[in-house]
């Protein structure tokens, strides 16, 4: 049996100036704009934890900054 490890971490609006979405009535969100500086600060926190062996199984953007949840394989 395959066991895994969670870990939630928290990333701070601050880091992320402008990440617009739009949601329509069936709740599907697409990125609506987001600049390349902005990608680049996305990507580094995946490759960063990436790098340390987590694979990632879910971002969830707000007002407040950024919740990413990993998982990795024990």
């Amino acid at each position: 049996m395959i066991k895994f490890e969670y870990r939630i971490t928290k990333h701070p609006a601050d880091n992320f100036k402008h990440v617009g979405f739009f949601c329509n009535d069936q709740g599907e969100c697409n990125l609506e704009q987001l600049p390349e500086d902005q990608l680049s600060v996305l990507g580094d926190i995946l490759n960063e934890y990436g790098a340390q062996g987590w694979e990632l199984v879910q971002l969830n953007f707000g007002s407040d900054g950024v919740i990413a949840f990993w998982k990795k394989e024990i």
